[in-house]
């Protein structure tokens, strides 16, 4: 296995070196979290328990593309375009396990060359209101127009203070309300210590969102973010792409993927 290079992570990662955890350790890992379910692949409601009615839910998809771009995100030696395409194909993925099952459809019958058909067609009159947390969240978004055939996007930009570790708000295009109804979808690529995505949220809460119709997608999540968000939204889902076990002395997820802004845009 030493002399095989794994496709997209350049000659100096080798095969097995860098993958995504299995299920089973993430949620070992997601045990130091408070009020957290961890599941591998789509929930089932325990019986008597509707989903969503207590806990905050995280699924990390078991699939091995997810590890895939995981590894070739967690390179250091992986140039921006690469670690930005390998966020975007995370993005892609992670989207479209958040709307399984939640994209609303309405039915119709088309006519084929040969017969009509009876259709299911995802709804354009009730798009999915899309938040991407600038500017790193953005990136996740890159390929969203592949699942997302009706959307609206909202951005909403965020910088953390490196030495409070707290959000400062620079951009706000949210509208000045959200129906109840309303599926609201956010892209944070890393959830470390979860000031910003808190931020956030609290935001999307405020104008009349439901935390129940909320989904989070990022790439990577650690225990002390998941437990903040867990304690104020309870109903929220988040998709992540890996759990990893902590953060640094700075607030960085380990060992993670380092600054996915400056990694992204090479700045």
């Amino acid at each position: 296995m030493q002399g095989r290079v794994c496709a997209g992570l350049g000659s100096r990662g080798r095969v097995g070196r860098t993958r995504a955890a299995p299920a089973s350790s993430a949620s070992r890992t997601a045990r130091r979290a408070r009020n957290v379910r961890v599941y591998a692949g789509p929930p089932k409601a325990p019986a008597g328990n509707p989903l969503g009615s207590s806990q905050m839910l995280v699924i990390v998809p078991p699939h091995p593309l997810v590890g895939h771009w995981i590894a070739v995100a967690r390179n250091k030696y992986s140039p921006s375009a690469m670690f930005r395409n390998a966020l975007a194909e995370l993005g892609r993925i992670l989207i479209y396990e958040a709307v399984r099952e939640w994209l609303p459809v309405v039915e119709a019958q088309i006519e084929t060359p040969l017969a009509l058909a009876d259709v299911s067609i995802v709804d354009s009159e009730k798009p999915i209101k899309v938040v991407p947390i600038l500017r790193a969240g953005l990136v996740l978004l890159e390929n969203a127009q592949t699942v997302l055939p009706a959307s609206e996007t909202y951005h909403l930009g965020l910088v953390r203070d490196e030495k409070t570790l707290l959000p400062t708000e620079y951009l706000n295009k949210l509208p000045d309300s959200f129906s109840p109804d309303d599926k609201i979808l956010v892209s944070d690529p890393m959830l470390a210590t979860g000031g910003t995505l808190a931020h956030a949220l609290d935001l999307i809460v405020a104008r009349g969102a439901k935390p129940e119709n909320i989904r989070v997608i990022c790439a990577l999540a650690a225990p002390p973010g998941l437990s903040k968000i867990s304690d104020k939204f309870a109903g929220l889902r988040i998709y992540a792409g890996i759990i990893d076990p902590e953060l640094n002395d700075v607030g960085f997820i380990v060992p993670g993927v380092g600054d996915a802004g400056d990694r992204s845009f090479g700045t």
